[in-house]
């Protein structure tokens, strides 16, 4: 997908498509607000996603009947861009049977706003409610969490019958439908999937359905799931009619013409009837696995991306008091590299926990002996180049300019080398998975290409990516080389890069266009480098 399906003018010809995954988001609710003054609320959920500044509805979830602390079974699936903001923002309704969900004040239980990104890397994420003008929906929370879809664990399909089950309605037949609960290391419970209700029928066969196998098991075999049988009730009494434990492993049995069925047991009967053998069984009638793969193994995995960003501080770029130079702070609007700064930066610290990012300058003299650096702090904190959010960069790049005298010549392996460094130290550790991303910004071809190559040859085999803009408007036709889309970038002693690592790209290409097309086109690439390593 490229910007101009975004509604803003396409970058150029060659804008990458992003790689796209897709993410699965579950939604539970604690302490909504009563609305009805008979029986609880019927609450529903509303996801919009932010398209051009509007919200949009992407989809809603079902109705729970008479319920203020739900768990949505609905599975909100949401493409997933690494190289956009996604916002999302959730709203809670009271719903009210055959009108469907009223977007009345009266009926609104609270929303809540945040991005994709916060919630694929934090994986749960609990917030208040709040109703209109920022007032809290008194205790009500909404949690969200996200899981993968697509990664090396691909996705299951299941189709299950009962038979014989215990009738617990007086005057018809029960109305069964099943719950399967993931059960997690820490002793809690996930809801998988609730399947639709059969009514008056106590041999159902309920409709097969397709999960994550990440969603199922946490992709692990042996994992245990807890299986429960109930019988639908309008008022959200369900009655429970019995339960059993199964794990993938052994439902993988009922693959091809094999059937796998379990004792629905309800522990209750068990202890008190001493012929009690169970209220039905549950039948797997088949099962099918298919298997796909993607870069959110890597983020969903606790990698952490570490960013750094590098400034060109050359004589080049015309001297910072002069209007004309693309270092002039003017108080008005940000310069081209604090344009490309913000909007690539922006889409990085949600995946970076601590929200620092190395900022280095190079191609300056530097107090106090004002000798020329290629790979100075901005900061001048030799011992910690770490700047708190991209704000922090914007404040240290903005104090370091009268500082400084540009300089030059454009060399940028210094810094390639340094981060590699890092990049290797951390792989030898083995500690945590990080993923490092260099964003250097220069206003020129680099002058030590040779020793650039090299050096992009060395990083090639580590985890990380490096991001060049190119400022102004200079001839960059140098520069394309290293990006090594045209063919494979070599060493100078001829030695081909492991893995594509740079992307490079023209500022001027994005002038006109939005700051998120920026982040886009040079962010599009990282996912599939990661998945590479």
């Amino acid at each position: 997908r490229t910007a101009a399906t975004m509604g803003e003018p396409e970058p150029s010809a060659q804008a990458p498509l992003a790689v796209l995954s897709k993410v699965e988001l579950r939604v539970s609710c604690k302490h909504l607000l009563d609305r009805d003054t008979l029986n609880k609320s019927d609450p529903c959920i509303l996801l919009l996603m932010q398209s051009q500044g509007q919200w949009m509805e992407v989809d809603r979830s079902e109705v729970i009947k008479s319920n203020l602390n739900p768990v949505f079974a609905k599975i909100f699936t949401v493409d997933y861009y690494f190289e956009e903001v996604q916002k999302l923002r959730f709203e809670v309704y009271d719903s009210h049977g055959h009108a469907g969900v009223g977007t009345h004040d009266d009926d609104f239980l609270g929303g809540m706003e945040c991005t994709v990104g916060q919630i694929v890397a934090q994986k749960r994420v609990t917030k208040p409610l709040f109703l209109k003008y920022g007032k809290f929906a008194g205790k009500s929370t909404i949690t969200v969490i996200s899981e993968e879809i697509s990664g090396n664990n691909g996705y299951v399909e299941l189709a299950f019958r009962a038979k014989k089950l215990d009738d617990k309605d007086l005057f018809s037949k029960s109305d069964p439908f099943l719950e399967i609960y993931r059960l997690e290391d820490d002793g809690s419970e996930q809801l998988v999937y609730r399947t639709e209700v059969v009514k008056n029928n106590l041999s159902p066969i309920w409709e097969p359905f397709k999960v994550s196998l990440n969603s199922l098991c946490s992709c692990e075999e042996k994992r245990k799931l807890r299986c429960v049988v109930w019988d639908y009730d309008s008022r959200g009494k369900h009655d429970f009619i019995g339960e059993f434990f199964t794990a993938f492993e052994e439902m993988q049995k009922a693959m091809g013409e094999n059937k796998v069925q379990w004792d629905c047991v309800n522990p209750k009967y068990k202890i008190k009837k001493r012929n009690y053998k169970n209220s039905g069984v549950v039948v797997l009638l088949d099962m099918k696995i298919h298997r796909v793969y993607s870069f959110l193994d890597y983020i969903m995995g606790g990698c952490q991306i570490h960013f750094t960003v590098a400034i060109d501080f050359t004589a080049s770029n015309g001297d910072p008091r002069n209007s004309c130079s693309l270092h002039y702070i003017n108080p008005y609007q940000p310069n081209e590299y604090l344009k490309a700064l913000v909007a690539v930066g922006e889409i990085c610290q949600d995946y970076d926990s601590d929200k620092k990012f190395s900022a280095l300058g190079f191609g300056a003299r530097i107090p106090p002996k004002y000798e020329v650096s290629h790979d100075f702090a901005i900061n001048f904190n030799p011992d910690n180049d770490e700047c708190e959010g991209i704000q922090g960069v914007v404040e240290s790049y903005q104090s370091c300019l009268p500082k400084i005298q540009l300089y030059g010549p454009t060399n940028v392996a210094p810094i390639i080398s340094k981060v590699a460094r890092v990049a290797a130290d951390e792989e030898r550790t083995k500690e945590a998975s990080q993923y490092f991303i260099l964003l250097i910004l220069t206003d020129g071809v680099v002058t030590d290409m040779a020793d650039t190559r090299e050096a992009i040859v060395r990083a090639s085999y580590l985890p990380m990516s490096i991001i060049i803009v190119g400022v102004g408007n200079a001839d960059f036709t140098d520069m394309q080389i290293l990006d090594g889309d045209d063919g494979v970038l070599r060493s100078p002693k001829g030695e081909p890069v492991l893995r594509d690592i740079v992307q490079f790209v023209p500022f001027r290409e994005f002038k006109n266009a939005s700051p998120t097309a920026l982040a886009k086109c040079v962010l599009a690439e990282v996912p599939k480098q990661v998945v590479e390593y």
